[in-house]
C-alpha cells in the first residue's frame, strides 16, 4: 500500500476562481469561512454580489438551519462581522419556517439597534412585505437590550428603514428602562446630545466664525475624551483629528497697557487620556474591534506631523500587541507560511501580513513568503507586531503552492498557510509536493489551511489539514482546540445555544 500518495476521490476536487486545481471544503466548513471573512465587498476574484449570492446559496443548501443561524450569531457577536450576518439572518426569515428557534435566533443576532433596521431593510428590499411573524417578534424582542442613549444614536432617520419604522412592524413591548425613550422615539422626539457626532456638529453650528469653529471642536473633543464618552471604534478612527484638537496652539494677548503676550497652550493631559484608552486592554477585547482597523489608523497617522504623531505611533502598536496577545504556545517548531502574490491585495494582505506576524513573534516561528516562488524570510522577533508586519512587501505575481514545499527545508510540526487560497501555477494542486516534502524531511506537518478570503476551496485533500477563518484574535483559541480537534471551527459554532 502507498503510505504517502494515496488515491482522492475524484468528489472532492473542483477548479478555484484563478483557474487552478483544489478542494472542495466541507460545507458547513466553508460556510463560516466565508461568513467570518466577508465584508459584502468587492474582493480580487469576486465580487460584491456575487458574494451576497454565495452567502445566500449556502444559507439555503445547507440542511441544518440551525448551524447557518448560530454561524450568524457568532460571526456577529465573536467576529464582530455585520453586513453578512444580517443578509443571513433575513434569508433564513425567508426559508425558515415554524421553528421555535427562530425568534430567539432573531433577538440573539442583534448587537446594536442598527443591525435590526439592517436586518428589516435587507428582507424588505429582497423579499418585500410582509415581514414573518418571527422576525417581527425576535427583533421587537431585541429592544429590551437598548436604553435611550444608544436607541437615540441609532435611529437611522433618512434611510429606508429607520428605527421608526422597526419599531412600528415589530411592535417592541417597552421595558422600565427604555419606556420613555421608545415613547419618545415614536414620537420623532428622541435625540442625543452626547454622541461624538452630535456634540462636534453642535460646535460646528454654535461657532461664527473658523477661529471660534475650531475652539469649539477642541473643547468638544476634550469633553468627549476626558468624561470617556467616546467608544474605541470611534476613538481609532479619529485619532487624526483628536491629534489636530490637541496640537499646541500659540495664544497672544493684550493687556490694558497694550502690552502683547504670547502663550503656549498645551492639551498633553488630553492626548495622554486619549492614549490610554487606546491601549486600554479591556476595551480592546470588548470592542470587538478587528485587527486590520489599527493598520487603517496608522496609515492615516503616518500621513501628519503633529507633536503628538509619534506618541500615537507607539500606542497604536501596543494596541495591536495587545488585541493580538493570546497566541497559543506550541509544541514543536511552526513554520508560517504568506501569500504575497496580486490576489491578495487590499484586505486579506493587510490580514495576513499582521496574522503572519504575530503568529512569528509568539511561536518563534520560520516564515515563508511566496507568489511564483518561494522564500525563507529573517524576522527580528523583537520587533512589533506593526513592525513586522509593515515589512511584508506583496508583489503582483501568480500563486504557486508547489513552491512551499519545494522551500521547505526543516522537519515542521504544522504549517500555517494564510492565503486566499487561489493557487492555479502549475493547475494541479500542490499535493506531490507535499508527499515529496514529507518524504525528504520525514515530517509529517499538520497543515493549518487559513482562507483570508472565503472563496471556498482549498489547496489539499480535507484528510490533510485543518481550516481556518476570521479576522479577529478569537481565530487563535480556535486555533488552539484545532491541535486537538479539526473540525473545530465548526464545533465551536455547533456549541452555541439556540
Amino acid at each position: 500500500m502507498s503510505k504517502f500518495n494515496a488515491l482522492i476521490s475524484s468528489a472532492l476536487r473542483t477548479i478555484n476562481l484563478a483557474g487552478g486545481e483544489a478542494f472542495r471544503q466541507p460545507e458547513k466548513t466553508e460556510f463560516a469561512s466565508l461568513l467570518l471573512t466577508s465584508f459584502a465587498a468587492s474582493q480580487f476574484y469576486r465580487d460584491e454580489n456575487e458574494t451576497l449570492a454565495r452567502v445566500k446559496k449556502l444559507a439555503r443548501g445547507i440542511s441544518d438551519k440551525r448551524f447557518v443561524a448560530k454561524a450568524a450569531i457568532y460571526a456577529r457577536r465573536e467576529f464582530g462581522m455585520r453586513s453578512v450576518s444580517h443578509a443571513v439572518a433575513a434569508e433564513l426569515a425567508a426559508v425558515v419556517k415554524g421553528e421555535a428557534w427562530l425568534k430567539t435566533f432573531f433577538t440573539a443576532v442583534v448587537l446594536r439597534p442598527d443591525d435590526i433596521t439592517e436586518i428589516l431593510a435587507y428582507y424588505l428590499a429582497t423579499y418585500g412585505a410582509p415581514v414573518p411573524n418571527a422576525m417581527k417578534k425576535g427583533l421587537g424582542a431585541a429592544f429590551e437590550k437598548f436604553d435611550a442613549y444608544q436607541l437615540a444614536k441609532y435611529r437611522g432617520e433618512g434611510k429606508t428603514v429607520s428605527l421608526v419604522d422597526a419599531a412600528n412592524l415589530c411592535h417592541p413591548k417597552p421595558t422600565v428602562g427604555n419606556r420613555e425613550a421608545l415613547a419618545l422615539l415614536m414620537k420623532g422626539k428622541l435625540r442625543s446630545t452626547e454622541t461624538w457626532e452630535s456634540k462636534l456638529t453642535s460646535a460646528g453650528q454654535a461657532a461664527s466664525s473658523e477661529t471660534e469653529k475650531d475652539e469649539l471642536k477642541q473643547a468638544a473633543w476634550t469633553s468627549l475624551i476626558l468624561e470617556r464618552k467616546l467608544g474605541y471604534f470611534a476613538l481609532l478612527r479619529n485619532l487624526r483629528n483628536i491629534l489636530a484638537a490637541t496640537e499646541p496652539q500659540t495664544v497672544f494677548s493684550v493687556d490694558v497697557d497694550g502690552e502683547a503676550t504670547k502663550q503656549v497652550k498645551t492639551n498633553e493631559e488630553v492626548l495622554a487620556a486619549a492614549l490610554q484608552m487606546l491601549t486600554n486592554e479591556r476595551l480592546i477585547k470588548t470592542s470587538l474591534v478587528l485587527p486590520f482597523r489599527f493598520l487603517t489608523a496608522l496609515k492615516e497617522i503616518e500621513k501628519t506631523s503633529f507633536v503628538g504623531t509619534n506618541k500615537v505611533i507607539a500606542a497604536l502598536s501596543k494596541a495591536i500587541d495587545l488585541a493580538l496577545s493570546n497566541v497559543p504556545k506550541f509544541e514543536g517548531r511552526t513554520l508560517v507560511v504568506l501569500d504575497v502574490s496580486g490576489s491578495m491585495a487590499g484586505r486579506p494582505a493587510e490580514i495576513g501580513a499582521l496574522f503572519a506576524a504575530t503568529l512569528v513573534k509568539a511561536c518563534e516561528a520560520d516564515l515563508i513568503t511566496f507568489s511564483d516562488k518561494a522564500q525563507y524570510r529573517a524576522v527580528n522577533v523583537l520587533d512589533s507586531v506593526l513592525t513586522v508586519a509593515k515589512s511584508l512587501t506583496f508583489a503582483a505575481g501568480g500563486t504557486n503552492f508547489h513552491s512551499i514545499f519545494e522551500t521547505a527545508r526543516r522537519a515542521y510540526a504544522r504549517v500555517v498557510i494564510l492565503s486566499d487560497m487561489q493557487g492555479w501555477i502549475g493547475q494541479s494542486a500542490p499535493v506531490k509536493a507535499f508527499a515529496d516534502y514529507k518524504r525528504r524531511t520525514n515530517a509529517a506537518p499538520k497543515i493549518y489551511s487559513f482562507d483570508l478570503a472565503g472563496h471556498g476551496t482549498t489547496q489539499f485533500p480535507e484528510k490533510d489539514i485543518v481550516c481556518l477563518a476570521g479576522f479577529s484574535d478569537k481565530v487563535f483559541e480556535v486555533m488552539e482546540r484545532l491541535e486537538e480537534d479539526r473540525d473545530a471551527l465548526v464545533k465551536t459554532i455547533e456549541q452555541i445555544g439556540l
